[in-house]
């Protein structure tokens, strides 16, 4: 292979004007561009990679701060962390994932030591500690997920509360006057985990508003089985469910609410929302919102390639509205026309929040 003292030989330059036409740092005369470039081009030169990244003073690794906890979910945990990755290596940098239950700790040292350009933060808790820490770092870090206190900071997610609002809405639109809500594990909100206590508040608040019977309920084990039993003393007259939980729990619906004489969706309509698994191939597959992986982690890859090469990063939010998968599981009841499932664009913010940047 070439060397640049090579190039520079056939080129009849000197060494620093092969490096300003290979770089465009500085302004050179357009033929001996050109004539540098060929050549580099002709004897098959390629910049040493530790020297770019030292001309660049970048080192093109971009730490990925995703902390296991108990209660992880180990199926979303490594398709987000896969994401990222996927999406790190189109815009031409490696990942360091940082899986310490000290998130901080780790995501000091990875800055601190100039190891990493950049920072996506994931499983994002509402009172998040990462976020103080954000704020001190010279690297710039972006968020997938909304902490409580997103001031200063940039973040993408889907739009949960859109979701649990407009799965609500379907079913009150299809006659439906008792639904449930099947979350996530007590102790993943008890932790503060972001998105399951944002898709709860507003399914709860939609519920109210639209004045149907609804009730919350909450897994203790890897089925549905404790759920469903739950909701039927809550809600005798049950006809509508909302999944934001995990697929194990989801993929049990249906064979629980049967052993109570219960058939989806001849009795009882659901919709997955918000959820980052794929119900196709449950015995009954039901309607779904998804939480898009990729989609999120490339949203994020996006804004954080910008922020690391502008020098300047703009603090934003970016809300990604989900797109709603029909597979029949939702049936008209009490003679309501049918509902009709909105579009779907690809990004929304909700009007009480101007200060959200799109």
């Amino acid at each position: 292979m070439a060397t640049i003292a090579e190039v520079a030989e056939a080129a009849g330059v000197s060494i620093s004007t092969v490096s300003y036409a290979l770089s465009g740092k500085r302004s050179i005369k357009p033929a001996t561009r050109d004539k540098v470039l060929a050549v580099a081009q002709e004897l098959g030169y390629v910049p040493h990679a530790s020297a770019r990244m030292l001309a660049a003073q970048r080192t093109q690794i971009i730490a990925v701060s995703e902390p296991v906890h108990p209660d992880t979910d180990d199926t979303a945990h490594m398709t987000f962390a896969m994401e990222t990755t996927k999406a790190a290596r189109a815009a031409n940098y490696d990942t360091l994932l940082l899986v310490h239950d000290d998130a901080v700790e780790g995501m000091a040292r990875s800055a601190g030591t100039g190891l990493t350009d950049g920072i996506i933060v994931l499983d994002v808790d509402e009172d998040d500690p990462r976020v103080a820490l954000s704020r001190t770092l010279a690297c710039p870090t972006v968020f997938i997920g909304l902490p409580a206190d997103t001031d200063g900071l940039i973040c993408v997610d889907l739009d949960f509360e859109e979701a649990a609002a407009r799965a609500v809405d379907m079913l009150v639109d299809a006659g439906h006057r008792a639904i449930g809500l099947i979350s996530h594990r007590e102790e993943t909100l008890e932790r503060g985990s972001n998105f399951p206590r944002r898709f709860r508040r507003a399914f709860e608040r939609r519920a109210a508003e639209r004045g149907v019977d609804h009730a919350t309920v909450y897994p203790r084990g890897h089925t549905a089985d404790g759920p469903v039993r739950r909701l039927l003393e809550q809600l005798p007259d049950l006809d509508g469910v909302v999944l934001n939980t995990t697929a194990d729990v989801a993929a049990t619906l249906s064979a629980n609410l049967e052993l109570h004489g219960r058939v989806v969706p001849r009795d009882v309509s659901v919709i997955a929302a918000g959820v980052s698994f794929s119900t196709a191939r449950f015995r009954v597959p039901f309607d779904t919102m998804p939480l898009d992986a990729r989609a999120s982690c490339a949203a994020a890859m996006e804004l954080l390639v910008e922020a690391i090469e502008s020098h300047a990063p703009t603090p934003q939010i970016r809300l990604l509205r989900a797109e709603y998968r029909d597979a029949g599981s939702v049936i008209v009841r009490n003679g309501a026309p049918p509902p009709v499932a909105p579009e779907t664009p690809g990004e929304a913010a909700p009007d009480d929040a101007p200060a959200l940047q799109p």
